[in-house]
């Protein structure tokens, strides 16, 4: 039955109000120490107030005529979005394509109640045209708009999985000091400092303070202090971005075949993914978290792509770095399956394929040490301790990541799912419907042939659009691909000649 026009929610002025507040005060002290040096303090506190308050008045203003000329309407079969006032936008979207509702909010918004809604219509491309956003509705609008607009109904003779599939465990949390993040939020912390120091003048003073803190300790362990205290400083802010980003997480299964994710502490998500978009998962082991036991999983799926306005709100994570085991178990109960498709065993690859791992790794560890060589000989001693150190340190490194990186290497078939596991930094195993592989692509370098091994590329309409099976022999690769997928590869095969009787 078709519904009425609807407006957005006119506590969206409070929350643009708040906003334009927070900004004018924290420009306000700068600019007011700026001009207290030419004019009264009385005068510039005067100013300031004065551009603040047309600030925010006139961002309210523009968010009244917004809020005014934004209205939307669920209609048996579209959804009509009509908003603007010198540019009139008129967007619907069919609701037979509409394949995800996603709810955000941070902490102002979920004070004042508030969600912003983003339907989508599960299309690779996240452009414009496939999306609209209602910024922002009441809570239960928002809760409204989604039951509505995915109610589908119960396949008949499905498996009765649904209900909750996991939930927070406070103990996943030891793993988030040994992602990638905590080096870089190491750097980053360090990048600031420096930053804010400069602005208000004060760099010189910030350097001269750490020298001074150091004066009686070598160069040496001088830089392992300050990476130690990066690191630890990196490591605080990934504990606290892991609570932010998985605090109150959830994941369930809702009647009519719909995932949702619920997760976030400030900042409350929940995304919704429809099971029949749902073309694998994808098991992600990065080194670190790899070395205690434990992996995360995501959703190889259509229609996913990355939200542009919010960098933490990656929407294939249906789970956290957890134990693998566990991590394997909710990938069973996503994908229906009675055993993880990822825990099957698979082929191995040829000892080519060690061969050439390790051959680029003392490439690019050696080949440094020696242009350092090079130019030691030619310029500074110095060079040459810097080879010797780098080759001494860099080399055995490189070459036990060459070992694990083709002991990671592996293939196979799993049920109704193709299975493929690569990588070592980062090293991930990917359990892909038969039914959505679309095409493969085989490719073969130079330096492959003289290997006799060959890269066998598994195209699908989901995820990341093309999944690799690296370095297997050549037979191994094709006969694979034939079997995997029947019918697929095989007009593009040789087929031996019969040999006369």
């Amino acid at each position: 039955m078709s519904e009425g026009w609807r407006r957005l929610d006119p506590r969206t002025l409070l929350a643009g109000a708040a906003v334009l507040c927070g900004a004018a005060g924290g420009a306000a002290l700068p600019v007011v120490a700026g001009l207290s040096g030419s004019r009264p303090l009385w005068q510039a506190v005067s100013w300031v107030l004065a551009g603040a308050a047309l600030l925010v008045l006139g961002g309210t203003a523009a968010d009244l005529v917004r809020l005014r000329r934004t209205r939307y309407r669920i209609g048996p079969e579209r959804i009509e979005l009509h908003t603007g006032l010198v540019l009139l936008k008129r967007r619907s979207l069919a609701r037979e394509r509409i394949r995800s509702v996603d709810l955000t909010a941070n902490a102002l918004q979920r004070v004042l109640g508030l969600v912003k809604v983003r339907i989508g219509t599960g299309e690779s491309t996240g452009g414009a045209e496939s999306t609209l956003e209602l910024d922002l509705v009441a809570r239960a609008e928002g809760e409204r708009l989604r039951r509505e607009l995915l109610a589908r109904a119960a396949v008949a003779g499905e498996p009765d999985h649904d209900g909750v599939l996991a939930v927070l465990d406070p103990r996943w949390i030891r793993y988030a000091p040994v992602s990638f993040l905590a080096p870089a939020l190491g750097g980053a912390a360090a990048g600031a400092v420096l930053q804010v120091s400069e602005w208000f003048g004060a760099q010189a003073e910030v350097i001269d303070w750490i020298g001074d803190r150091f004066r009686d300790t070598s160069l040496t362990w001088t830089i392992v202090d300050l990476v130690l205290i990066a690191t630890v400083a990196g490591a605080a802010g990934a504990l606290g971005l892991w609570i932010e980003m998985w605090w109150n997480y959830r994941l369930e299964r809702e009647p009519g075949g719909t995932l949702r994710v619920r997760r976030g502490l400030f900042t409350a998500r929940s995304v919704t993914l429809e099971e029949r978009r749902l073309r694998g998962i994808e098991l992600v082991e990065p080194l670190g978290v790899r070395l205690f036991g434990a992996a995360r999983v995501d959703a190889v799926a259509t229609g996913l792509a990355q939200d542009d306005e919010d960098e933490h709100a990656d929407l294939k994570n249906l789970l956290p770095a957890v134990p693998r085991e566990r991590a394997e178990l909710i990938a069973a109960l996503v994908l229906r399956e009675p055993e993880p498709p990822t825990g099957a065993p698979l082929a191995a690859h040829p000892r080519a394929a060690r061969a050439r791992r390790l051959r680029r790794a003392l490439w690019g560890s050696l080949g440094p040490a020696v242009v350092f060589a090079v130019l030691g000989a030619l310029l500074t001693p110095v060079l040459l301790y810097v080879a010797v150190g780098w080759a001494l340190v860099l080399g055995p490194v490189a070459v036990l990541l060459a070992l694990d990186a083709y002991r990671a290497l592996g293939h196979g078939v799993s049920g109704g799912f193709l299975v493929t596991r690569s990588g070592t930094v980062r090293r991930t195993t990917v359990a892909l419907q038969r039914s959505g592989v679309i095409g493969w692509t085989v490719k073969q370098s130079c330096f492959q042939r003289r290997a006799g091994v060959l890269t066998l590329t598994a195209t699908t309409a989901a995820g990341d659009g093309a999944y690799d099976i690296l370095d297997a022999g050549e037979s191994q690769g094709l006969n694979f691909a034939a079997e995997a997928v029947p019918g697929l590869l095989a007009p593009f095969l040789e087929k031996p000649e019969a040999r006369p009787t």
